[in-house]
């Protein structure tokens, strides 16, 4: 059977940052901010060339071991065959390590760029196929379907397979991050998590990751008793103090606050008249950025955009 054919022409794809569980909505929430990493594709005659500026230009591998790479290759074992050749340019803007999806941005940028190059990618490849291989690829699907959709997404595993739906977020919720200079790898994250959590506190999340859906997509003044969690937060506290004493400076001033996924970036909910106000509460190691809601996800854009 003949393998797939190739577009001649380059593609652009554009991935967002994202913030993961958002408090109690452990492994399950993510959030896409304005905050992008763009990803050029195109399939050559021969050989592997990747070109990366910004974030971790010095660092990542430009070979096969490069996980945009490593997440296209899988893409086109679904589509059905590997191109002869492929070049590939980075620009990353998303820090890596600090808890804002990076590894995920990367996943979708290639599986996204993958179906894009390949002529009747979308059909052979649609969007729940594309949301299980990314899921497949990071190991959870919290981040990589916030990336893929874009707004606020609930994801959770059905028979083995990912699953998600995306709501609208509030348009008078403010993102506000605080990202330290330090990275927290998520293994070390997860490894301070405890096998088991007294059924109170399990309670307590899920009640909050209920009211949080309604805070975060209708009533955002209930954001601070939504953002509370239990599960994860505090157990995790040890190896990134800094960052768990920002988030209770933040939260004893009435500003929803919690660690974005395995940390150690804060992510703070304001409103509009209140976002830049908590730019001043970045200390020494940290920097504070105001974003936008990401509304689109992993998109498809183009080159001279």
């Amino acid at each position: 059977m003949a393998g797939p054919a190739f577009r001649a022409a380059a593609v652009r794809v554009r991935v967002p940052a994202t913030s993961a569980n958002l408090g109690p909505g452990f492994d399950a929430f993510g959030l896409a901010l304005g905050l992008y990493d763009d990803v050029v594709v195109r399939v050559a005659d021969s050989g592997l060339s990747v070109d990366i500026a910004g974030e971790g230009a010095e660092t990542l591998a430009r070979d096969e071991r490069h996980l945009v790479v490593r997440s296209m290759r899988a893409a086109f074992d679904r589509l059905g065959g590997q191109p002869r050749g492929l070049e590939v340019v980075c620009a990353n803007r998303i820090p890596h390590g600090r808890g804002l999806g990076s590894s995920s941005a990367a996943i979708c940028a290639g599986i996204v760029a993958a179906r894009a190059v390949t002529i009747g990618g979308p059909s052979a490849l649609d969007d729940d196929a594309l949301l299980a291989l990314a899921s497949e690829l990071e190991g959870h699907p919290d981040n990589v379907a916030a990336c893929l959709r874009g707004n606020f997404t609930v994801a959770w595993t059905e028979e083995d397979r990912a699953r998600a739906v995306t709501l609208d977020p509030s348009e008078h919720v403010v993102p506000v991050v605080f990202i330290p200079s330090t990275e927290v790898l998520t293994e070390t994250a997860r490894g301070l998590l405890p096998r088991t959590v007294p059924l109170a506190d399990a309670a307590a999340n899920a009640g909050r990751a209920a009211l949080l859906v309604e805070a975060l997509t209708r009533r955002p003044e209930l954001l601070l008793a939504a953002t509370e969690d239990r599960l994860h937060q505090d157990y995790r506290a040890s190896a990134m103090p800094d960052s768990a004493a920002l988030v209770g400076a933040l939260r004893a001033e009435g500003v929803p606050a919690v660690i974005s996924g395995a940390g150690p970036t804060v992510l703070a909910l304001a409103d509009e008249a209140g976002a830049d106000k908590l730019l001043h509460f970045a200390g020494p190691g940290f920097a504070a950025h105001r974003l936008e809601l990401d509304r689109a996800g992993a998109s498809v854009l183009p080159l001279d955009g």
